[in-house]
Protein backbone atom coordinates (compact mmCIF):
# COMPACT_ATOMS: atom_id res chain seq x y z
CA UNK A 1 0.00 0.00 0.00
CA UNK A 2 1.28 3.71 -0.87
CA UNK A 3 1.78 6.44 1.68
CA UNK A 4 -1.29 8.25 0.08
CA UNK A 5 -3.28 5.22 0.47
CA UNK A 6 -2.26 5.15 4.21
CA UNK A 7 -2.83 8.74 4.70
CA UNK A 8 -6.63 8.48 3.56
CA UNK A 9 -6.86 5.49 5.29
CA UNK A 10 -6.32 7.60 8.26
CA UNK A 11 -7.87 10.38 7.26
CA UNK A 12 -11.21 8.73 6.51
CA UNK A 13 -11.44 6.80 10.52
CA UNK A 14 -10.18 10.42 11.74
CA UNK A 15 -13.43 11.57 10.61
CA UNK A 16 -15.24 8.49 11.09
CA UNK A 17 -13.99 8.61 14.84
CA UNK A 18 -15.21 12.60 15.24
CA UNK A 19 -18.17 11.63 13.33
CA UNK A 20 -19.12 9.23 16.15
CA UNK A 21 -18.04 11.66 18.87
CA UNK A 22 -20.20 14.52 17.67
CA UNK A 23 -23.12 12.45 17.42
CA UNK A 24 -22.78 10.66 21.08
CA UNK A 25 -22.12 14.29 21.96
CA UNK A 26 -25.56 15.24 20.81
CA UNK A 27 -27.42 12.17 22.24
CA UNK A 28 -25.91 13.15 25.41
CA UNK A 29 -26.83 16.53 25.67
CA UNK A 30 -30.72 15.62 24.17
CA UNK A 31 -30.94 13.04 27.29
CA UNK A 32 -29.74 15.67 29.60
CA UNK A 33 -32.71 17.81 28.13
CA UNK A 34 -35.44 14.98 28.72
CA UNK A 35 -33.51 14.59 32.23
CA UNK A 36 -33.69 18.43 32.89
CA UNK A 37 -37.40 18.17 32.12
CA UNK A 38 -38.29 14.97 34.13
CA UNK A 39 -37.22 17.23 36.77
CA UNK A 40 -39.39 20.06 36.31
CA UNK A 41 -42.41 17.24 35.66
CA UNK A 42 -41.53 16.33 39.87
CA UNK A 43 -41.90 19.57 41.50
CA UNK A 44 -44.59 19.94 38.89
CA UNK A 45 -46.35 17.41 40.06
CA UNK A 46 -45.56 18.12 44.22
CA UNK A 47 -47.50 21.61 43.42
CA UNK A 48 -50.30 19.68 41.48
CA UNK A 49 -51.03 17.65 44.63
CA UNK A 50 -50.69 20.65 47.11
CA UNK A 51 -53.13 22.54 45.53
CA UNK A 52 -56.03 20.70 46.11
CA UNK A 53 -55.08 20.85 49.66
CA UNK A 54 -54.91 24.33 49.69
CA UNK A 55 -58.16 24.63 47.86
CA UNK A 56 -59.68 22.64 50.73
CA UNK A 57 -58.15 24.76 53.68
CA UNK A 58 -59.41 27.84 51.81
CA UNK A 59 -63.05 26.44 50.87
CA UNK A 60 -63.83 26.38 54.63
CA UNK A 61 -63.39 30.20 54.80
CA UNK A 62 -64.43 31.46 51.47
CA UNK A 63 -67.94 29.88 50.76
CA UNK A 64 -69.49 32.54 48.84
CA UNK A 65 -65.63 32.88 46.69
CA UNK A 66 -66.88 29.31 45.34
CA UNK A 67 -65.84 30.85 41.80
CA UNK A 68 -62.04 31.50 42.45
CA UNK A 69 -61.50 28.10 43.70
CA UNK A 70 -63.07 26.27 40.94
CA UNK A 71 -60.98 28.54 38.51
CA UNK A 72 -57.91 27.00 40.59
CA UNK A 73 -58.64 23.43 40.42
CA UNK A 74 -59.88 24.14 36.51
CA UNK A 75 -56.45 25.53 35.86
CA UNK A 76 -54.46 22.88 37.81
CA UNK A 77 -56.35 20.09 36.30
CA UNK A 78 -55.87 21.91 32.70
CA UNK A 79 -52.02 22.20 33.90
CA UNK A 80 -52.27 18.78 34.83
CA UNK A 81 -52.91 17.45 31.65
CA UNK A 82 -50.54 19.19 29.67
CA UNK A 83 -48.18 18.32 32.32
CA UNK A 84 -48.33 14.80 31.70
CA UNK A 85 -48.44 15.21 27.74
CA UNK A 86 -45.20 17.16 27.66
CA UNK A 87 -43.66 14.72 30.00
CA UNK A 88 -44.85 11.70 27.40
CA UNK A 89 -42.64 14.05 24.65
CA UNK A 90 -40.61 16.19 26.75
CA UNK A 91 -38.77 17.38 23.39
CA UNK A 92 -41.77 18.81 21.66
CA UNK A 93 -42.15 22.28 21.26
CA UNK A 94 -46.22 21.88 20.77
CA UNK A 95 -46.37 20.19 24.13
CA UNK A 96 -44.20 22.30 25.82
CA UNK A 97 -45.94 25.18 24.58
CA UNK A 98 -49.44 23.98 25.70
CA UNK A 99 -47.73 23.51 29.34
CA UNK A 100 -46.29 26.69 29.68
CA UNK A 101 -49.93 28.71 28.73
CA UNK A 102 -51.41 26.32 30.85
CA UNK A 103 -48.91 26.99 33.72
CA UNK A 104 -49.37 30.59 33.07
CA UNK A 105 -53.47 30.10 33.47
CA UNK A 106 -52.66 28.20 37.02
CA UNK A 107 -50.13 31.08 38.23
CA UNK A 108 -52.80 34.03 37.57
CA UNK A 109 -55.74 31.64 39.71
CA UNK A 110 -53.33 30.94 41.91
CA UNK A 111 -52.88 34.74 42.28
CA UNK A 112 -55.83 35.59 42.62
CA UNK A 113 -56.15 33.33 45.42
CA UNK A 114 -53.45 34.40 47.28
CA UNK A 115 -55.12 37.88 46.58
CA UNK A 116 -58.70 36.66 48.10
CA UNK A 117 -56.73 34.84 50.98
CA UNK A 118 -55.13 38.34 51.87
CA UNK A 119 -59.00 40.02 52.65
CA UNK A 120 -59.59 37.49 55.36
CA UNK A 121 -57.34 37.33 58.40
CA UNK A 122 -59.00 33.76 59.72
CA UNK A 123 -58.10 32.44 56.79
CA UNK A 124 -54.26 33.61 56.36
CA UNK A 125 -53.77 33.03 60.22
CA UNK A 126 -54.84 29.41 59.61
CA UNK A 127 -51.94 27.26 60.43
CA UNK A 128 -52.59 24.78 57.75
CA UNK A 129 -53.12 27.31 55.41
CA UNK A 130 -49.28 29.10 55.91
CA UNK A 131 -47.94 25.40 55.62
CA UNK A 132 -49.10 24.75 52.43
CA UNK A 133 -48.61 28.49 51.17
CA UNK A 134 -44.93 28.25 52.39
CA UNK A 135 -44.92 24.36 50.81
CA UNK A 136 -46.40 25.79 47.81
CA UNK A 137 -43.87 28.93 47.31
CA UNK A 138 -40.64 26.46 48.08
CA UNK A 139 -42.52 24.60 45.15
CA UNK A 140 -42.24 27.03 43.37
CA UNK A 141 -38.91 28.17 43.74
CA UNK A 142 -37.54 24.52 42.86
CA UNK A 143 -39.88 24.90 39.36
CA UNK A 144 -37.66 28.01 38.59
CA UNK A 145 -34.47 26.42 39.36
CA UNK A 146 -35.78 22.97 37.34
CA UNK A 147 -36.80 25.19 34.10
CA UNK A 148 -33.17 27.18 34.46
CA UNK A 149 -31.11 23.93 34.43
CA UNK A 150 -33.53 22.82 31.48
CA UNK A 151 -33.11 26.25 29.71
CA UNK A 152 -29.66 25.83 30.14
CA UNK A 153 -29.27 22.38 28.68
CA UNK A 154 -31.53 23.22 25.88
CA UNK A 155 -28.63 26.38 25.05
CA UNK A 156 -25.77 23.77 25.57
CA UNK A 157 -27.47 21.00 23.10
CA UNK A 158 -29.01 23.94 20.51
CA UNK A 159 -25.34 25.64 20.91
CA UNK A 160 -23.56 22.17 19.98
CA UNK A 161 -26.18 21.51 17.34
CA UNK A 162 -25.37 24.61 15.34
CA UNK A 163 -21.98 25.13 15.98
CA UNK A 164 -19.60 23.75 12.40
CA UNK A 165 -18.55 20.85 11.84
CA UNK A 166 -21.10 19.15 14.24
CA UNK A 167 -23.69 20.93 12.47
CA UNK A 168 -22.98 18.83 9.74
CA UNK A 169 -23.66 15.68 11.95
CA UNK A 170 -26.31 17.35 13.62
CA UNK A 171 -28.13 17.83 10.13
CA UNK A 172 -27.42 14.58 8.96
CA UNK A 173 -29.42 12.47 11.49
CA UNK A 174 -31.53 15.08 12.28
CA UNK A 175 -30.83 16.68 15.20
CA UNK A 176 -33.61 19.51 15.23
CA UNK A 177 -33.22 22.95 17.75
CA UNK A 178 -35.16 22.51 20.93
CA UNK A 179 -37.30 24.54 22.09
CA UNK A 180 -36.88 26.93 25.54
CA UNK A 181 -39.44 27.02 28.37
CA UNK A 182 -40.51 30.47 28.85
CA UNK A 183 -42.07 32.02 31.98
CA UNK A 184 -43.69 34.58 29.98
CA UNK A 185 -44.80 35.33 26.85
CA UNK A 186 -46.46 38.62 25.91
CA UNK A 187 -44.78 42.66 26.72
CA UNK A 188 -48.25 42.90 28.78
CA UNK A 189 -46.44 40.06 31.18
CA UNK A 190 -42.90 41.32 31.07
CA UNK A 191 -44.22 44.58 32.48
CA UNK A 192 -43.68 45.44 36.13
CA UNK A 193 -45.78 45.44 38.54
CA UNK A 194 -47.51 48.96 39.58
CA UNK A 195 -48.08 48.92 43.17
CA UNK A 196 -49.90 51.96 44.76
CA UNK A 197 -51.19 53.04 48.18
Amino acid sequence: MSATLWVLLALGLLVFFWAVGAYNRLVRLKNAIANAFGQIDVQLKRRYDLIPNLVEVARKYLAHEAQTLEAVVAARNQAKAAEQTAAGSPLNAGALGALSGAEQVLGGALGRLFAVVEAYPDLKADQTMRELSEELSSTENRIGFARQAYNDNVLEFNDAAAQFPTLIVARLFNFQPQSMLESTTSDVERQAVKVAF
